[in-house]
């Protein structure tokens, strides 16, 4: 069996490459960092080294590696016979990989070429965004010729996912290791699949994805950047001290209270689980073993602040239902104050803040207008930013 990977950073070194491989899959990783790629095709292993309770090593062999940049023609092969199809490389850079594994996907059907054991390409976009695989899947089928797009379900089942895994900053002397927490989680839609989904070590196949998707979005992922976000604003270098400041800790407990009222009105979830859950996830981002800093948790402001993502989107669906979103309103502004030169998002951001007028910069920024009822609560937390 085959699976192409596209991204050959931690995650997809280090969580998606690990299961596959140990599901008994050649991986064959597609990136455009050279350096990486290069480094790479010359190992023939590299370790994963959990840290924490419950910690293992694994190591990671029989991989390959393509520079999806210089060497296309040869990726364009490898997904015409592959069985699996992963991303791990950010929801915005997805727009770009569609094209090739529309290629990909058109010599698979200009060849008959089926997955090795008959069934379809399996294709999984492992991204912190809700629904990032039907994202890919409007990107390939408009890459495709139309007679292509039409024939695409015979060949291909694009699946949603719902994955979590803390993967902190990497050593400088790491190489190819990666380094990260035991816990895991990797759920997968499988009603695309007609019943029979691909084997895939670790995988939790699911009827209904959308509870999962939500759960961990405005959970670990609207905590993790309430601590950043906060943490900054106080001064704090890392997510462990922010994590453990009294003033932070307050923050992110609030904004998961928050999160998890929407949760529980939404899907029905139970209430004391939820909260079970949001307690594991608060001493997840306490654990010592993973150090991170503030800065590179909270990269990316733009994104963040973006319509369905960690603060506005549970945010949006709280004011929907009229319920409290104070907390998420605050980690809004702490957000708006995360000042770092070298981040272009945040560089962006804050020359928005001081020349565009605020009405308009919030729905730039957070794709709210203002017939939403949560159009004002933002327009005051811009104009206060701005201020």
């Amino acid at each position: 069996m085959k699976a192409v990977h596209f991204g050959a950073g931690n995650i997809g070194r280090g969580f998606v490459g690990q299961l596959l491989h140990e599901s008994g899959y050649e991986v064959v990783f597609a990136d455009v960092a050279g350096a990486l790629i290069d480094a790479l095709d010359a190992a023939e292993s590299y370790r994963v080294v959990e840290i924490g309770e419950g910690a293992r090593e694994h190591v990671v062999t029989d991989f390959r590696a393509i520079n999806s940049r210089s060497d296309e023609a040869r990726l364009i092969d490898e997904i015409s016979t592959a069985d699996v199809v992963t991303t791990a490389v950010g929801p915005r850079i997805l727009p770009f990989v569609a094209p090739v594994i529309a290629r990909g996907i058109e010599r698979r059907i200009e060849t008959g070429q089926d997955a090795i054991d008959g069934g379809r390409l399996a294709v999984l976009a492992c991204e912190n965004a809700i629904n990032a695989t039907s994202l890919l899947e409007a990107d390939v089928r408009a890459a495709l010729p139309e007679v292509d797009a039409d024939r695409l379900d015979a060949v291909a089942a694009f699946a949603n996912t719902a994955i979590d895994r803390i993967v902190p900053t990497q050593a400088a002397d790491a190489g190819l290791d990666v380094t990260l927490e035991p816990f895991f989680e990797w759920v997968v839609d499988r009603t695309p699949f007609d019943g029979e989904p691909p084997r895939i070590e670790g995988v939790h196949w699911v009827d209904d994805l959308g509870p999962f998707i939500e759960r961990k979005l405005f959970t670990v992922n609207t905590g993790h950047a309430t601590a950043a976000y906060t943490g900054f604003a106080l001064g704090i270098h890392s997510i462990t001290e922010a994590i453990t400041d009294p003033r932070v800790r307050g923050e992110v407990e609030q904004a998961i209270a928050e999160t998890r009222s929407l949760l529980v009105a939404k899907f029905d979830l139970d209430e004391a689980e939820q909260a079970a859950y949001g307690e594991k996830i608060l001493q997840r981002l306490s654990n010592p073993d993973l150090p991170d800093t503030v800065e590179r948790v909270g990269r990316g402001p733009m994104r963040k602040l973006s319509r369905n993502e960690r603060f506005v989107g549970p945010a949006s669906q709280l004011a929907e239902r009229g319920l409290p979103r104070d907390a998420l309103l605050r980690g809004v502004a702490a957000a708006l104050r995360f000042d770092v030169p070298e981040d272009p998002e945040s560089v962006e951001l804050q020359r928005m803040l001081r020349e565009e007028e605020p009405d308009g910069a919030v729905t730039v920024v957070t794709g709210i207008e203002p017939s939403h009822p949560l159009f004002d609560d933002l327009l005051q937390v811009f104009r206060a930013a701005a201020s």
